[in-house]
């Protein structure tokens, strides 16, 4: 299952750089995770500061 970006998302952009598929993208008003494109290893989860970013 994918991973989701909570509405805690600063839009820092610190996720973005660790995604190994870039399957994360800008998005209004906090980034999005595109599900078909993620391969749930969890970079982001560690990447993210304001810990935004969770499974399914």
């Amino acid at each position: 299952m994918a991973h989701n970006i909570t509405d805690s998302c600063t839009a820092c952009g610190t996720c973005i750089s660790d995604c190994p598929t870039e399957a994360i993208k800008e998005g209004s008003p906090h980034y999005t995770i595109d599900a078909d494109t993620c391969i749930d290893c969890g970079a982001c989860v560690s990447a993210c500061p304001s810990e935004a970013i969770v499974e399914g």
